[in-house]
Protein backbone atom coordinates (compact mmCIF):
# COMPACT_ATOMS: atom_id res chain seq x y z
CA UNK A 1 0.00 0.00 0.00
CA UNK A 2 1.83 3.46 -0.77
CA UNK A 3 0.46 6.48 2.08
CA UNK A 4 -0.60 9.66 0.19
CA UNK A 5 0.80 12.89 2.39
CA UNK A 6 -0.61 16.19 1.96
CA UNK A 7 1.56 19.04 2.22
CA UNK A 8 -1.13 21.42 1.98
CA UNK A 9 -1.93 23.56 5.16
CA UNK A 10 -4.95 22.74 7.14
CA UNK A 11 -8.05 24.52 6.32
CA UNK A 12 -8.29 26.67 9.67
CA UNK A 13 -4.47 28.43 8.30
CA UNK A 14 -6.61 29.67 5.14
CA UNK A 15 -8.70 32.40 6.79
CA UNK A 16 -5.88 33.43 8.85
CA UNK A 17 -3.28 34.29 6.18
CA UNK A 18 -5.78 36.55 5.00
CA UNK A 19 -7.15 37.63 7.73
CA UNK A 20 -3.32 38.90 8.51
CA UNK A 21 -3.05 40.22 4.73
CA UNK A 22 -5.83 42.01 4.83
CA UNK A 23 -4.67 43.64 8.40
CA UNK A 24 -0.98 44.69 7.02
CA UNK A 25 -2.88 46.79 4.06
CA UNK A 26 -5.08 48.76 6.54
CA UNK A 27 -2.24 49.39 8.81
CA UNK A 28 -0.34 50.36 6.04
CA UNK A 29 -3.26 52.41 4.62
CA UNK A 30 -3.81 54.10 7.73
CA UNK A 31 0.20 54.77 7.78
CA UNK A 32 -0.66 56.70 4.74
CA UNK A 33 -3.11 58.86 5.88
CA UNK A 34 -1.29 59.50 8.95
CA UNK A 35 1.46 60.26 6.90
CA UNK A 36 -0.59 62.71 4.71
CA UNK A 37 -2.25 65.03 7.41
CA UNK A 38 1.66 64.86 9.18
CA UNK A 39 2.64 66.71 6.13
CA UNK A 40 -0.40 69.29 5.58
CA UNK A 41 0.37 70.06 9.33
CA UNK A 42 4.23 69.96 8.99
CA UNK A 43 4.13 72.58 5.74
CA UNK A 44 1.56 75.15 7.56
CA UNK A 45 3.89 75.07 10.68
CA UNK A 46 6.88 75.79 9.20
CA UNK A 47 5.18 78.51 7.02
CA UNK A 48 4.02 79.96 10.40
CA UNK A 49 6.89 79.42 12.09
CA UNK A 50 9.58 81.15 9.58
CA UNK A 51 7.14 84.35 9.38
CA UNK A 52 7.20 83.73 13.25
CA UNK A 53 11.14 84.26 13.37
CA UNK A 54 11.04 86.33 10.45
CA UNK A 55 8.87 89.01 12.40
CA UNK A 56 10.89 91.99 14.54
CA UNK A 57 7.74 92.05 17.02
CA UNK A 58 6.67 89.07 17.47
CA UNK A 59 3.24 89.23 19.77
CA UNK A 60 3.38 85.73 21.09
CA UNK A 61 5.96 82.69 21.58
CA UNK A 62 6.34 79.48 20.00
CA UNK A 63 3.48 77.82 21.63
CA UNK A 64 1.13 80.86 20.04
CA UNK A 65 2.74 80.35 17.18
CA UNK A 66 2.45 76.03 16.91
CA UNK A 67 -1.59 77.03 17.81
CA UNK A 68 -1.72 79.35 14.98
CA UNK A 69 -0.42 76.95 12.82
CA UNK A 70 -2.47 74.40 13.68
CA UNK A 71 -5.53 76.41 13.35
CA UNK A 72 -5.32 77.72 9.86
CA UNK A 73 -4.78 73.59 9.25
CA UNK A 74 -8.32 73.32 10.68
CA UNK A 75 -9.27 75.83 8.60
CA UNK A 76 -8.04 74.42 5.39
CA UNK A 77 -10.00 72.00 6.26
CA UNK A 78 -13.31 74.07 6.06
CA UNK A 79 -13.24 74.55 10.19
CA UNK A 80 -14.74 77.21 11.67
CA UNK A 81 -12.30 79.68 13.85
CA UNK A 82 -13.23 81.71 16.69
CA UNK A 83 -11.38 84.81 17.28
CA UNK A 84 -11.59 85.79 21.07
CA UNK A 85 -9.15 88.58 20.95
CA UNK A 86 -11.79 91.11 19.39
CA UNK A 87 -12.37 95.04 20.41
CA UNK A 88 -16.14 93.84 21.17
CA UNK A 89 -14.67 91.04 23.75
CA UNK A 90 -16.84 88.89 21.98
CA UNK A 91 -16.08 86.19 19.63
CA UNK A 92 -16.06 86.32 16.27
CA UNK A 93 -16.41 83.51 13.59
CA UNK A 94 -14.18 83.59 10.76
CA UNK A 95 -15.28 81.36 8.25
CA UNK A 96 -13.79 82.02 5.01
CA UNK A 97 -11.95 79.09 3.86
CA UNK A 98 -8.55 80.20 1.49
CA UNK A 99 -9.46 78.01 -1.09
CA UNK A 100 -5.75 77.73 -2.07
CA UNK A 101 -5.13 76.15 1.58
CA UNK A 102 -7.41 73.94 0.96
CA UNK A 103 -5.76 72.05 -1.93
CA UNK A 104 -2.82 71.29 0.25
CA UNK A 105 -5.11 68.81 2.31
CA UNK A 106 -6.99 67.27 -0.21
CA UNK A 107 -3.80 66.67 -2.62
CA UNK A 108 -2.35 64.47 0.31
CA UNK A 109 -5.36 62.66 0.78
CA UNK A 110 -6.09 62.09 -2.80
CA UNK A 111 -2.31 60.81 -3.02
CA UNK A 112 -2.76 58.84 0.12
CA UNK A 113 -5.24 56.81 -1.30
CA UNK A 114 -4.00 56.21 -4.65
CA UNK A 115 -0.69 54.78 -3.26
CA UNK A 116 -2.47 52.66 -0.59
CA UNK A 117 -4.12 51.05 -4.19
CA UNK A 118 -0.83 50.90 -6.29
CA UNK A 119 0.33 46.69 -6.62
CA UNK A 120 3.73 46.21 -4.59
CA UNK A 121 5.11 43.06 -4.04
CA UNK A 122 6.16 43.31 -0.25
CA UNK A 123 2.41 43.69 0.80
CA UNK A 124 -0.93 42.25 -0.04
CA UNK A 125 -2.99 45.08 -2.30
CA UNK A 126 -5.82 46.57 0.00
CA UNK A 127 -9.20 46.52 -1.26
CA UNK A 128 -10.99 49.64 -2.69
CA UNK A 129 -13.25 50.09 0.67
CA UNK A 130 -10.30 48.88 2.60
CA UNK A 131 -7.77 51.33 1.22
CA UNK A 132 -11.24 54.46 1.64
CA UNK A 133 -11.27 53.08 5.39
CA UNK A 134 -7.91 53.18 6.15
CA UNK A 135 -6.39 56.54 5.21
CA UNK A 136 -9.32 58.83 6.74
CA UNK A 137 -9.39 56.41 9.10
CA UNK A 138 -4.98 57.67 9.81
CA UNK A 139 -6.20 60.83 9.14
CA UNK A 140 -8.61 61.41 11.52
CA UNK A 141 -6.20 60.07 13.93
CA UNK A 142 -3.97 63.02 13.65
CA UNK A 143 -6.75 65.32 13.35
CA UNK A 144 -8.47 64.49 16.59
CA UNK A 145 -5.39 65.90 18.89
CA UNK A 146 -4.56 68.86 16.29
CA UNK A 147 -8.66 70.10 17.31
CA UNK A 148 -7.72 69.38 21.50
CA UNK A 149 -4.37 71.32 20.89
CA UNK A 150 -5.64 74.50 18.87
CA UNK A 151 -8.65 74.55 21.23
CA UNK A 152 -6.51 77.22 23.61
CA UNK A 153 -4.76 79.38 21.10
CA UNK A 154 -6.56 83.04 20.35
CA UNK A 155 -7.39 81.41 16.99
CA UNK A 156 -9.04 78.11 17.95
CA UNK A 157 -11.33 75.65 15.91
CA UNK A 158 -14.73 75.14 16.93
CA UNK A 159 -14.82 71.55 18.10
CA UNK A 160 -18.49 70.40 16.22
CA UNK A 161 -17.11 72.06 13.05
CA UNK A 162 -14.19 70.08 13.00
CA UNK A 163 -15.06 66.75 13.73
CA UNK A 164 -17.38 67.24 11.02
CA UNK A 165 -14.73 68.53 8.17
CA UNK A 166 -12.23 66.88 8.81
CA UNK A 167 -13.27 63.55 8.46
CA UNK A 168 -15.43 64.60 5.46
CA UNK A 169 -12.72 66.35 3.76
CA UNK A 170 -10.53 63.30 3.91
CA UNK A 171 -13.11 61.01 3.15
CA UNK A 172 -13.95 62.72 0.09
CA UNK A 173 -10.48 63.49 -0.95
CA UNK A 174 -9.64 59.67 -0.28
CA UNK A 175 -12.70 58.65 -2.50
CA UNK A 176 -11.65 60.27 -5.31
CA UNK A 177 -8.09 59.01 -5.41
CA UNK A 178 -9.47 55.01 -5.08
CA UNK A 179 -11.69 56.13 -8.16
CA UNK A 180 -8.79 57.54 -9.91
CA UNK A 181 -6.75 54.41 -9.01
CA UNK A 182 -9.68 52.25 -10.33
CA UNK A 183 -9.59 53.77 -13.51
CA UNK A 184 -12.28 56.64 -12.84
CA UNK A 185 -15.42 54.06 -13.77
CA UNK A 186 -18.74 55.27 -14.30
CA UNK A 187 -20.80 51.90 -13.18
CA UNK A 188 -23.87 50.62 -14.51
CA UNK A 189 -27.18 52.90 -14.35
CA UNK A 190 -29.64 51.87 -11.84
CA UNK A 191 -31.88 48.96 -13.28
CA UNK A 192 -34.71 50.70 -11.40
CA UNK A 193 -34.81 53.50 -13.70
CA UNK A 194 -37.21 53.16 -16.63
CA UNK A 195 -35.31 51.86 -19.94
CA UNK A 196 -36.49 54.72 -21.87
CA UNK A 197 -34.25 56.90 -19.09
CA UNK A 198 -31.24 54.64 -19.27
CA UNK A 199 -31.17 54.57 -23.13
CA UNK A 200 -31.53 58.01 -23.30
CA UNK A 201 -28.48 58.32 -20.00
CA UNK A 202 -26.27 56.25 -21.73
CA UNK A 203 -22.96 55.78 -20.50
CA UNK A 204 -21.41 57.40 -23.19
CA UNK A 205 -22.82 60.68 -22.82
CA UNK A 206 -23.19 60.96 -19.28
CA UNK A 207 -19.21 60.55 -19.62
CA UNK A 208 -19.37 63.78 -21.91
CA UNK A 209 -21.64 65.68 -19.26
CA UNK A 210 -19.37 64.99 -16.88
CA UNK A 211 -16.52 66.12 -18.83
CA UNK A 212 -18.23 69.21 -20.22
CA UNK A 213 -19.05 70.21 -16.72
CA UNK A 214 -15.66 70.72 -15.76
CA UNK A 215 -14.87 72.40 -18.72
CA UNK A 216 -18.06 74.79 -17.99
CA UNK A 217 -16.82 75.74 -14.93
CA UNK A 218 -13.16 75.96 -15.25
CA UNK A 219 -14.14 78.18 -17.66
CA UNK A 220 -16.01 80.05 -15.42
CA UNK A 221 -13.38 80.59 -12.70
CA UNK A 222 -11.03 81.36 -15.68
CA UNK A 223 -12.75 83.92 -16.60
CA UNK A 224 -13.42 85.38 -12.52
CA UNK A 225 -10.01 85.19 -12.24
CA UNK A 226 -9.43 87.44 -15.24
CA UNK A 227 -11.89 89.39 -13.67
CA UNK A 228 -10.46 90.33 -10.27
CA UNK A 229 -6.65 90.69 -12.06
CA UNK A 230 -8.35 93.62 -14.75
CA UNK A 231 -10.34 95.15 -11.30
CA UNK A 232 -6.93 95.31 -9.10
CA UNK A 233 -5.53 96.85 -12.01
CA UNK A 234 -7.92 99.53 -12.17
CA UNK A 235 -8.27 99.53 -8.41
CA UNK A 236 -3.94 99.89 -8.51
CA UNK A 237 -3.71 102.77 -5.90
CA UNK A 238 -6.43 101.58 -3.94
CA UNK A 239 -4.65 97.91 -3.22
CA UNK A 240 -1.36 99.56 -2.97
CA UNK A 241 -2.39 101.81 -0.22
CA UNK A 242 -4.21 98.97 1.71
CA UNK A 243 -0.98 96.99 1.59
CA UNK A 244 0.84 99.31 2.70
CA UNK A 245 -0.69 100.24 5.57
CA UNK A 246 -1.36 96.36 6.74
CA UNK A 247 2.28 95.86 7.10
CA UNK A 248 5.33 98.25 7.34
CA UNK A 249 8.13 95.58 7.46
CA UNK A 250 8.94 93.01 4.81
CA UNK A 251 8.12 90.00 7.40
CA UNK A 252 5.31 91.20 7.57
CA UNK A 253 4.54 92.42 3.87
CA UNK A 254 5.32 88.69 2.45
CA UNK A 255 3.08 87.00 4.80
CA UNK A 256 0.43 89.33 3.32
CA UNK A 257 1.43 88.35 0.24
CA UNK A 258 0.79 84.70 0.50
CA UNK A 259 -2.45 85.59 2.14
CA UNK A 260 -3.72 87.14 -1.15
CA UNK A 261 -2.27 84.44 -3.42
CA UNK A 262 -4.05 82.34 -0.63
CA UNK A 263 -7.32 83.85 -1.24
CA UNK A 264 -7.00 84.53 -5.09
CA UNK A 265 -9.56 81.52 -5.49
CA UNK A 266 -11.99 82.60 -3.30
CA UNK A 267 -11.86 86.06 -5.53
CA UNK A 268 -12.34 84.29 -8.75
CA UNK A 269 -15.10 82.15 -7.50
CA UNK A 270 -16.69 85.56 -6.40
CA UNK A 271 -16.15 87.20 -9.88
CA UNK A 272 -17.59 84.42 -11.37
CA UNK A 273 -20.84 84.81 -9.82
CA UNK A 274 -20.53 88.20 -10.16
CA UNK A 275 -20.50 87.68 -13.72
CA UNK A 276 -23.29 84.97 -13.41
CA UNK A 277 -25.80 88.01 -12.20
CA UNK A 278 -26.69 87.70 -7.99
CA UNK A 279 -23.00 88.57 -7.39
CA UNK A 280 -21.54 88.47 -4.10
CA UNK A 281 -22.41 89.54 -0.04
CA UNK A 282 -20.50 92.28 1.29
CA UNK A 283 -22.04 92.28 4.78
CA UNK A 284 -25.66 91.60 5.44
CA UNK A 285 -27.41 94.22 3.50
CA UNK A 286 -24.66 94.58 0.94
CA UNK A 287 -24.57 93.23 -2.37
CA UNK A 288 -22.77 93.54 -5.47
CA UNK A 289 -24.24 92.55 -9.20
CA UNK A 290 -23.40 93.93 -12.68
CA UNK A 291 -26.55 96.37 -12.44
CA UNK A 292 -25.03 98.06 -9.00
CA UNK A 293 -23.46 97.79 -5.69
CA UNK A 294 -26.57 98.26 -3.40
CA UNK A 295 -26.51 99.21 0.23
CA UNK A 296 -23.28 100.16 2.77
CA UNK A 297 -20.39 97.30 2.39
CA UNK A 298 -18.60 96.66 5.57
CA UNK A 299 -14.91 95.84 4.26
CA UNK A 300 -12.02 95.20 5.93
CA UNK A 301 -9.22 97.12 5.03
CA UNK A 302 -7.65 94.26 2.66
CA UNK A 303 -6.07 94.75 -0.68
CA UNK A 304 -7.53 92.11 -2.65
CA UNK A 305 -11.37 93.72 -1.54
CA UNK A 306 -9.80 96.47 -3.42
CA UNK A 307 -10.87 95.20 -7.10
CA UNK A 308 -14.77 95.43 -5.57
CA UNK A 309 -16.39 98.17 -8.04
CA UNK A 310 -17.56 101.34 -6.10
CA UNK A 311 -21.39 102.09 -5.33
CA UNK A 312 -23.84 103.74 -7.22
CA UNK A 313 -25.55 101.67 -10.79
CA UNK A 314 -23.00 99.65 -13.06
CA UNK A 315 -21.79 100.82 -15.98
CA UNK A 316 -21.33 98.90 -19.53
CA UNK A 317 -18.19 98.01 -18.40
CA UNK A 318 -19.23 96.38 -15.43
CA UNK A 319 -22.17 94.76 -18.00
CA UNK A 320 -19.19 92.85 -19.84
CA UNK A 321 -19.04 90.69 -17.50
CA UNK A 322 -21.68 88.13 -18.47
CA UNK A 323 -19.85 87.58 -21.20
CA UNK A 324 -17.99 85.01 -18.72
CA UNK A 325 -21.10 82.90 -18.44
CA UNK A 326 -21.61 82.85 -22.19
CA UNK A 327 -18.23 81.59 -23.19
CA UNK A 328 -18.73 79.29 -20.76
CA UNK A 329 -21.59 77.89 -22.40
CA UNK A 330 -20.19 78.21 -25.87
CA UNK A 331 -17.09 75.52 -24.24
CA UNK A 332 -19.32 73.06 -22.51
CA UNK A 333 -21.92 73.15 -26.29
CA UNK A 334 -18.26 72.59 -28.33
CA UNK A 335 -16.94 70.04 -25.61
CA UNK A 336 -20.27 67.90 -26.73
CA UNK A 337 -20.37 68.16 -30.12
CA UNK A 338 -16.83 67.32 -30.03
CA UNK A 339 -18.14 63.68 -29.11
CA UNK A 340 -21.68 64.60 -30.86
CA UNK A 341 -20.72 64.78 -34.36
CA UNK A 342 -17.58 63.94 -36.71
CA UNK A 343 -15.33 66.83 -37.54
CA UNK A 344 -16.32 68.90 -40.95
CA UNK A 345 -15.64 66.96 -43.97
CA UNK A 346 -14.95 63.70 -41.82
CA UNK A 347 -16.92 60.53 -41.99
CA UNK A 348 -18.50 58.97 -38.72
CA UNK A 349 -21.23 58.73 -36.21
CA UNK A 350 -23.72 61.35 -35.28
CA UNK A 351 -25.50 61.53 -32.03
CA UNK A 352 -29.50 62.42 -33.19
CA UNK A 353 -30.55 65.30 -32.36
CA UNK A 354 -32.22 64.78 -28.98
CA UNK A 355 -29.29 62.95 -27.80
CA UNK A 356 -26.90 66.07 -28.38
CA UNK A 357 -29.38 68.34 -26.24
CA UNK A 358 -29.64 65.97 -23.32
CA UNK A 359 -25.94 65.51 -23.30
CA UNK A 360 -25.37 69.43 -23.38
CA UNK A 361 -28.35 69.67 -20.70
CA UNK A 362 -27.13 67.27 -18.02
CA UNK A 363 -23.35 69.46 -18.89
CA UNK A 364 -25.04 72.38 -17.91
CA UNK A 365 -26.55 70.64 -15.01
CA UNK A 366 -23.02 69.50 -13.28
CA UNK A 367 -21.71 73.24 -14.49
CA UNK A 368 -24.41 74.35 -11.78
CA UNK A 369 -23.57 71.77 -9.29
CA UNK A 370 -19.81 72.56 -9.65
CA UNK A 371 -20.41 76.43 -9.39
CA UNK A 372 -22.82 76.21 -6.23
CA UNK A 373 -20.08 73.55 -4.50
CA UNK A 374 -17.38 76.19 -5.27
CA UNK A 375 -19.67 78.96 -3.96
CA UNK A 376 -20.42 77.56 -0.75
CA UNK A 377 -16.56 76.99 0.22
CA UNK A 378 -15.52 80.05 -1.22
CA UNK A 379 -17.73 82.15 1.35
CA UNK A 380 -18.41 82.26 4.90
CA UNK A 381 -18.71 84.69 7.61
CA UNK A 382 -15.44 87.27 8.83
CA UNK A 383 -17.27 88.17 12.20
CA UNK A 384 -20.71 89.28 13.97
CA UNK A 385 -23.26 91.65 12.88
CA UNK A 386 -22.68 93.04 9.57
CA UNK A 387 -19.71 91.05 9.08
CA UNK A 388 -21.68 87.63 9.04
CA UNK A 389 -22.34 87.75 5.47
CA UNK A 390 -19.57 87.17 3.43
CA UNK A 391 -19.31 86.33 -0.52
CA UNK A 392 -21.63 84.40 -3.09
CA UNK A 393 -24.93 82.81 -2.14
CA UNK A 394 -24.32 79.09 -3.41
CA UNK A 395 -28.02 77.93 -4.69
CA UNK A 396 -28.40 81.34 -6.16
CA UNK A 397 -25.07 81.33 -8.12
CA UNK A 398 -25.72 77.35 -8.65
CA UNK A 399 -29.05 78.19 -10.54
CA UNK A 400 -27.77 80.72 -12.54
CA UNK A 401 -25.03 78.75 -13.88
CA UNK A 402 -27.56 76.49 -15.19
CA UNK A 403 -30.22 79.02 -16.65
CA UNK A 404 -26.73 80.84 -18.31
CA UNK A 405 -25.27 77.24 -19.58
CA UNK A 406 -28.35 76.07 -20.82
CA UNK A 407 -29.62 78.79 -22.98
CA UNK A 408 -26.34 79.03 -24.54
CA UNK A 409 -24.89 75.13 -24.86
CA UNK A 410 -28.08 73.49 -25.64
CA UNK A 411 -29.30 75.33 -29.18
CA UNK A 412 -25.89 76.14 -29.97
CA UNK A 413 -24.75 72.37 -29.29
CA UNK A 414 -27.96 71.36 -31.37
CA UNK A 415 -27.09 73.85 -34.71
CA UNK A 416 -22.89 72.58 -34.59
CA UNK A 417 -24.34 68.98 -34.60
CA UNK A 418 -26.25 69.63 -37.64
CA UNK A 419 -23.40 71.90 -39.31
CA UNK A 420 -20.91 69.19 -38.89
CA UNK A 421 -23.52 67.02 -40.56
CA UNK A 422 -24.19 68.63 -43.44
CA UNK A 423 -20.72 69.66 -43.63
CA UNK A 424 -19.47 65.92 -43.61
CA UNK A 425 -21.55 65.39 -47.10
CA UNK A 426 -23.40 62.49 -44.75
CA UNK A 427 -26.71 61.19 -44.88
CA UNK A 428 -28.59 60.31 -41.67
CA UNK A 429 -30.63 57.02 -40.62
CA UNK A 430 -31.25 55.05 -38.05
CA UNK A 431 -28.69 52.51 -36.16
CA UNK A 432 -27.00 49.59 -37.88
CA UNK A 433 -28.32 47.68 -34.74
CA UNK A 434 -25.12 46.01 -34.54
CA UNK A 435 -23.37 47.34 -31.68
CA UNK A 436 -24.46 50.89 -32.23
CA UNK A 437 -24.99 53.23 -29.43
CA UNK A 438 -28.98 53.66 -29.61
CA UNK A 439 -28.74 57.16 -28.76
CA UNK A 440 -26.76 57.29 -32.27
CA UNK A 441 -27.96 57.95 -35.76
CA UNK A 442 -25.51 56.05 -38.44
CA UNK A 443 -23.96 58.33 -40.54
CA UNK A 444 -23.29 56.94 -43.90
CA UNK A 445 -20.77 58.07 -47.01
CA UNK A 446 -22.53 59.84 -49.60
CA UNK A 447 -22.72 58.59 -53.17
CA UNK A 448 -20.30 61.15 -54.40
CA UNK A 449 -17.88 59.34 -52.06
CA UNK A 450 -18.07 55.63 -52.24
CA UNK A 451 -14.50 54.81 -51.17
CA UNK A 452 -15.28 55.96 -47.45
CA UNK A 453 -16.89 53.46 -45.52
CA UNK A 454 -18.83 54.08 -41.98
CA UNK A 455 -16.74 54.25 -38.86
CA UNK A 456 -17.31 51.56 -36.63
CA UNK A 457 -19.61 52.79 -33.12
CA UNK A 458 -17.00 53.42 -30.37
CA UNK A 459 -18.84 50.75 -28.09
CA UNK A 460 -18.98 48.08 -30.94
CA UNK A 461 -16.78 45.27 -29.51
CA UNK A 462 -18.97 41.67 -29.76
CA UNK A 463 -17.46 38.84 -31.36
CA UNK A 464 -18.77 37.60 -34.81
CA UNK A 465 -20.27 33.90 -32.75
CA UNK A 466 -21.97 35.87 -30.50
CA UNK A 467 -25.57 36.18 -32.36
CA UNK A 468 -25.71 32.50 -33.93
CA UNK A 469 -28.26 30.06 -32.32
CA UNK A 470 -27.53 27.98 -29.62
CA UNK A 471 -27.55 24.66 -31.80
CA UNK A 472 -25.44 25.66 -34.27
CA UNK A 473 -22.39 24.89 -32.52
CA UNK A 474 -23.38 21.27 -31.58
CA UNK A 475 -24.19 21.58 -35.18
CA UNK A 476 -21.04 22.02 -36.64
CA UNK A 477 -18.54 20.04 -33.85
CA UNK A 478 -20.67 17.14 -35.12
CA UNK A 479 -18.57 14.44 -37.44
CA UNK A 480 -20.07 13.01 -40.14
CA UNK A 481 -20.19 9.47 -40.50
CA UNK A 482 -17.56 8.23 -42.92
CA UNK A 483 -17.98 7.73 -46.49
CA UNK A 484 -16.56 4.69 -48.24
CA UNK A 485 -13.93 5.19 -51.03
CA UNK A 486 -13.30 3.66 -54.06
CA UNK A 487 -11.53 0.54 -52.05
CA UNK A 488 -13.79 0.37 -49.32
CA UNK A 489 -11.76 2.35 -47.16
CA UNK A 490 -13.25 4.95 -44.94
CA UNK A 491 -12.94 8.71 -46.35
CA UNK A 492 -12.64 11.48 -43.95
CA UNK A 493 -15.07 14.92 -44.62
CA UNK A 494 -13.48 17.34 -45.80
CA UNK A 495 -14.19 19.60 -42.74
CA UNK A 496 -13.67 17.07 -39.79
CA UNK A 497 -11.21 18.76 -38.39
CA UNK A 498 -11.59 22.51 -39.44
CA UNK A 499 -15.60 21.84 -38.50
CA UNK A 500 -14.72 22.15 -34.48
CA UNK A 501 -13.23 25.05 -34.55
CA UNK A 502 -14.61 28.58 -34.26
CA UNK A 503 -14.87 29.94 -38.51
CA UNK A 504 -12.71 33.26 -38.61
CA UNK A 505 -13.36 35.86 -41.73
CA UNK A 506 -11.66 33.39 -44.12
CA UNK A 507 -13.42 32.67 -47.40
CA UNK A 508 -14.97 29.10 -47.62
CA UNK A 509 -12.66 28.13 -50.66
CA UNK A 510 -9.77 28.13 -48.30
CA UNK A 511 -11.29 25.68 -45.94
CA UNK A 512 -11.84 23.73 -49.24
CA UNK A 513 -8.40 23.50 -50.60
CA UNK A 514 -7.21 22.48 -46.81
CA UNK A 515 -9.85 19.67 -46.51
CA UNK A 516 -8.50 18.82 -50.12
CA UNK A 517 -5.18 18.86 -48.82
CA UNK A 518 -5.83 16.82 -45.56
CA UNK A 519 -7.39 14.09 -47.95
CA UNK A 520 -4.86 14.16 -50.63
CA UNK A 521 -8.13 14.71 -52.80
CA UNK A 522 -9.13 17.65 -54.91
CA UNK A 523 -12.02 19.29 -53.64
CA UNK A 524 -15.12 18.28 -55.51
CA UNK A 525 -17.56 21.17 -56.98
CA UNK A 526 -19.88 20.95 -53.97
CA UNK A 527 -17.60 21.17 -51.23
CA UNK A 528 -17.72 24.87 -50.93
CA UNK A 529 -21.62 25.18 -50.36
CA UNK A 530 -21.59 22.24 -47.91
CA UNK A 531 -18.99 23.76 -46.19
CA UNK A 532 -20.68 26.82 -45.65
CA UNK A 533 -24.06 24.86 -45.13
CA UNK A 534 -22.48 22.92 -42.04
CA UNK A 535 -21.06 26.60 -40.48
CA UNK A 536 -24.10 27.85 -40.43
CA UNK A 537 -25.88 24.97 -39.14
CA UNK A 538 -28.43 24.17 -42.01
CA UNK A 539 -27.39 20.90 -43.48
CA UNK A 540 -24.82 17.98 -42.41
CA UNK A 541 -20.94 18.49 -44.08
CA UNK A 542 -20.79 17.22 -47.35
CA UNK A 543 -18.70 13.54 -47.76
CA UNK A 544 -15.50 13.72 -49.85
Amino acid sequence: MTQLTDHSPPLSQAPVAVQGGASAAFVAGCVRGATAAGLGLGVMTALVMLMWISSPFPDSGPGGALRLATALWLLAHGAELVRTDTLSQLPAPVGVVPLLLAALPVWLAHRAARDALEPDGSRPRASASGALTAVTTGYVLVGAPVVLYAAGGPLAAEPLSALVHVPLLAFLAAAGGVWAANGCPLGPLPARLPRGLRVALARSRVAVALRSAAVGALVMVGGGAVLVVVSLVAHRHAAQTSFLHLAGDWSGRLAVVLLVLALLPNGAVWAAAYGLGPGFALGTGATATPLALTGTPALPEFPLLAAVPGPGPGTPLHWAAGAVPVVAGLCVAWRTVHAAAPRYGERGQAWTRGGTALSALLGSVGCGALMAVLAAAAGGPLGRERLAEFGPVWWLTGAAALLWTSVVAVPVAVALRAWRVRGAGVTEGPGAGTGADPGRDAVTPSAAAPEFAAEPAPDEGFEPYDFLPADTWSARTTPAPPAAGPAGEAVEPALSEEAAEPADSAEPAVHGERGARSTGTEPEAGTDSAAADARSGEGPPAAG
